[in-house]
């Protein structure tokens, strides 16, 4: 049975980062709907399975979607105001990145990720981007980082608003702007990917408390300053201290 608030609306969910409309098998089909609610607004968007896409993994990262819990595409459908199909097509792409599983004849079912998948993921993470990072912190002009500020400067604006989907998003979108000062297009979609997977709840724990994000996004703005100032010493410890915390 699903369960989980519904929307408002999916407005806010929207994103530039939105993957190109790909299109992928139908599965799942004949999904119970009982006692499900509709949303009081449809989607109006030329890509409505990529405006879905952004919702649904907002959802996930606001814990409206809990982990361990079945939902139906004509249900979630419904809620949006759109047929089953790009919502089916949304959450096979989900299923891809591992935050869903099918559940035949029932609908989608929220990977449940314990702290050893999320301890691991943060492992990988550190792995690849901290060698990366202070790599360039050598060689990039002061001029470049200084143009990161506004990134830098939203996570915080997300942070203090308490937003943790927009957190999500300005959190993401900062890191691949420093990692793709490398030129290496391939490194960046493969960070962004684990970060991503790295930004949904683990079974049973409540998303980030606004605390948590405030700190967080201090890192940000305190390592762009050292990456300015070229205190590579300050930046080593800065990266490592972030990863070594990093649970959004």
């Amino acid at each position: 049975m699903e369960q989980g608030r519904a929307w408002d609306g999916v407005g806010p969910y929207a994103s530039a980062g939105t993957p190109p409309d790909v299109r992928v098998p139908e599965q799942a089909r004949g999904e119970h709907t009982h006692g499900e609610r509709p949303a009081p607004r449809a989607v109006r968007r030329h890509s409505v399975r990529g405006q879905i896409l952004d919702a649904l993994r907002s959802a996930l990262v606001d814990g409206e979607l809990a982990p361990g819990e079945v939902y139906s595409a004509p249900a979630l459908g419904a809620r949006f105001g759109v047929s089953a199909t790009p919502v089916r097509e949304a959450m096979q792409q989900l299923a891809a990145e591992g935050a869903v599983e099918v559940v035949p004849n029932r609908g989608f079912r929220v990977s449940e990720r314990g702290p050893r998948e999320l301890a691991e993921l943060a492992e990988v993470r550190a792995l690849i981007e901290i060698p990366v990072m202070l790599r360039l912190a050598r060689t990039v002009a002061a001029a470049d980082w200084y143009a990161l500020r506004p990134l830098a400067d939203a996570t915080v604006a997300a942070a203090a608003a308490g937003d943790r989907a927009a957190y999500a998003e300005s959190d993401r979108a900062f890191h691949r702007a420093v990692l793709g000062l490398s030129g290496n297009l391939r490194l960046v979609q493969v960070a962004d990917d684990l970060h991503r997977r790295s930004q949904w709840p683990p079974a049973g724990g409540p998303p980030g408390r606004r605390t948590e994000l405030l700190a967080d996004a201090a890192e940000h703005t305190a390592l762009l300053d050292a990456l300015i100032a070229r205190d590579h010493t300050l930046v080593r410890s800065l990266v490592r201290e972030h990863f070594d915390g990093a649970d959004v």
